[in-house]
C-alpha cells in the first residue's frame, strides 16, 4: 500500500480560491462592523461580499480609520496645554449649550473680546494675507491643505521668504495629497526661502504611519498669534482645475480665539515632528466683541465633533437652517434631524454648487435630492463657480464658517477645523452672505428633477451604494 502524503492529494487552486473568497467574506462579517457607521459598513460589505480579494485589499489599505499607537500618545502629551489655554480663556459661563456641547468635542471654550472680518473675495483673501504676512514680526505659521507652486502659492512664498529674511520664524505644514501636483516644487521653494516645512500625514509603505486617505484638510494662517484665518480656502489658484472658478469664504480673526488656533497648529506640528513650539501658549488681548469657539476634530477624538454638532443643532433648531457645502452626503442622523426639524416647521436650505469638480462625489450627491426635496428641504444650484465655501446658520444662535464638508470624510476620516459664531449679529453677517448665495442659485424643483433621464439614475443609485467610502 502506498503511504499517504499530502503531495499525493491533488490540490484543486479553484476550490481553495472558492474557500478563501468565504473565509475573507465571514471575517468581514466580524471585523468591518467594528467603530463604524451603518452606511460605512453597509458600503464595505457589498464590496467584499461581492468581490472578497480586491474588497480586502482596498480594506486593508483605506478600510481602518484609525492612526497608529504612537501618534495617539503624542496626541496625549498636548493635553497638559491644552487644558492649561481652556482654564485661561475661560473664566465666563459658556455662551450657550452649542458652546457647551462643542467644549467637549474639541477641547476649546467659547470666548469674547474679539475681531472678525467674512472674506469672500477669493485673490482679496490672499492679498490681505500676504499683506499680514509682510507686517508680521515674530512669526507665521500655515497649515493648509493643498500649498501650491502656481502664481498664488508663489506671491505667498514670496511674502513668507521677505518674511524670514526680516528674521520672522515661518512654520508651514501643509498636505503632501491634497499638494500633490506641485508638492515637490512648493518644498523646494518654501526651504529655499529658509522656511521651516513639513509634511502633514506623510505617507509610507515601510513605516507605521498611517492609511492614505486619512488627511489634514485643515486651513489655519497665523501671524505673530493674533491675527488668524479659518475657513475653506487654500493656497492655490481660483481656476486650478480648468473650466472650474472657486469661490470661498474665510474669516479673519483678532482677539483670544487667535490663540485657540494656534494650539491646533502647534499640535500638528508637535504630531509631525515631535517639536513643541510653545509650552505655554500667549492669548493675545480682547479688543473686539465677538464670541468664537474653535472645533477641531479628526480621528484623534472620539466623537464626530462637526457631525455631532452640527445634528444636535438640527434636533433643537427652531425657525431657519442653511446649509453651504461642496460636497453633501449625509449619513442616516444627519437626514433623520432634517427631516424632523422640517416636521416642526423649520425651513432648510441646502447650496450646492451646479459646478462639478468630481464626478462620482457629484453623482453620490444628487442620489439624495429626491428624499431631500419630497422631505421639504429647498436646493439651491449655486451658479457660474464651484462654491467651495462651507458653512451653516441655524436660527440666529450659532453659525459655523470651517474646513468641513458635510459628508463622512470630513466626518470621520480627515483632521478638519470650524470656527463658531456665538453672537446673533455675526450670525446674521453669515446669514446674509449664504442669502447672497441663494440669490445667484437656481431652485431645485422636484417634478423637474424627475424627469431626468434613466441612464443618470442609475449612475445615482451607484454611486451611492459606495458614498461612504468616498
Amino acid at each position: 500500500m502506498t503511504p499517504w502524503t499530502m503531495s499525493s492529494v491533488p490540490l484543486d487552486t479553484g476550490a481553495l480560491y472558492y474557500v478563501c473568497e468565504w473565509l475573507i467574506r465571514l471575517g468581514a462579517l466580524i471585523v468591518v462592523p467594528l467603530r463604524r457607521s451603518p452606511e460605512a459598513t453597509r458600503s464595505w460589505l457589498l464590496l467584499i461580499f461581492f468581490l472578497p480579494v480586491v474588497g480586502l485589499i482596498f480594506y486593508l489599505a483605506i478600510g481602518r480609520p484609525r492612526f497608529p499607537a504612537w501618534r495617539a500618545a503624542r496626541f496625549k502629551d498636548m493635553t497638559p496645554i491644552i487644558s492649561d489655554l481652556a482654564t485661561r480663556l475661560s473664566p465666563e459661563e459658556p455662551a450657550n449649550m452649542a458652546a457647551v456641547i462643542a467644549g467637549k468635542l474639541g477641547h476649546m471654550p467659547a470666548v469674547s473680546g474679539n475681531t472678525i472680518e467674512l472674506l469672500g473675495d477669493y485673490d482679496g483673501m490672499i492679498g490681505r494675507l500676504v499683506a499680514d504676512i509682510d507686517d508680521a514680526r515674530d512669526h507665521v505659521r500655515i497649515l493648509v491643505y493643498i500649498f501650491a507652486n502656481d502664481d498664488t502659492g508663489k506671491k505667498v512664498v514670496a511674502a513668507l521668504t521677505r518674511a524670514v529674511h526680516r528674521g520672522v520664524v515661518v512654520h508651514v505644514l501643509l498636505d503632501p495629497v491634497g499638494s500633490r501636483p506641485w508638492l515637490k516644487g512648493t518644498i523646494k521653494a518654501l526651504k529655499a526661502g529658509g522656511v521651516q516645512v513639513r509634511q502633514a500625514l506623510p505617507f509610507h509603505w515601510l513605516r507605521d504611519r498611517t492609511r492614505r486617505d486619512m488627511r489634514n484638510h485643515r486651513k489655519l494662517f497665523l501671524i505673530d498669534g493674533r491675527i488668524g484665518y479659518a475657513g475653506s480656502q487654500n493656497i492655490v489658484d481660483k481656476d486650478f482645475r480648468p473650466g472650474v472658478v472657486n469661490q470661498e469664504l474665510v474669516t479673519r480673526v483678532t482677539g483670544p480665539a487667535v490663540a485657540e488656533m494656534t494650539a491646533v497648529f502647534i499640535s500638528d506640528w508637535y504630531l509631525e515632528t515631535e517639536i513643541l513650539l510653545e509650552e505655554t501658549i500667549i492669548i493675545p488681548p480682547g479688543e473686539g466683541q465677538s464670541r468664537l469657539q474653535l472645533l477641531p476634530s479628526g480621528a484623534n477624538y472620539p466623537l464626530e465633533g462637526f457631525q455631532t454638532l452640527l445634528v444636535w443643532q438640527l434636533h433643537r433648531a427652531r425657525r431657519r437652517v442653511v446649509i453651504t457645502s461642496p460636497y453633501f452626503i449625509p449619513d442616516e442622523g444627519l437626514l433623520d434631524a432634517m427631516r424632523t426639524a422640517i416636521l416642526r416647521g423649520v425651513a432648510i436650505d441646502l447650496i450646492v454648487s451646479a459646478v462639478v469638480d468630481q464626478k462620482l462625489v457629484s453623482l453620490a450627491q444628487r442620489s439624495f435630492y429626491d428624499e431631500l426635496l419630497r422631505s421639504g428641504v429647498n436646493i439651491h444650484l449655486f451658479q457660474r463657480f464651484l462654491l467651495h465655501a462651507k458653512n451653516v446658520s441655524i436660527d440666529e444662535d450659532l453659525a459655523i464658517i470651517g474646513s468641513s464638508n458635510v459628508d463622512l470624510r470630513s466626518f470621520q476620516l480627515n483632521e478638519e477645523v470650524s470656527l463658531l459664531f456665538l453672537d446673533s449679529g455675526d450670525v446674521r453677517a453669515i446669514t446674509t452672505v449664504q442669502n447672497d448665495y441663494i440669490a445667484n442659485s437656481e431652485q431645485l424643483i422636484l417634478e423637474t428633477w424627475r424627469e431626468r433621464g434613466g441612464f443618470v439614475k442609475f449612475q445615482e443609485n451607484m454611486a451611492r451604494l459606495v458614498s461612504s467610502l468616498l
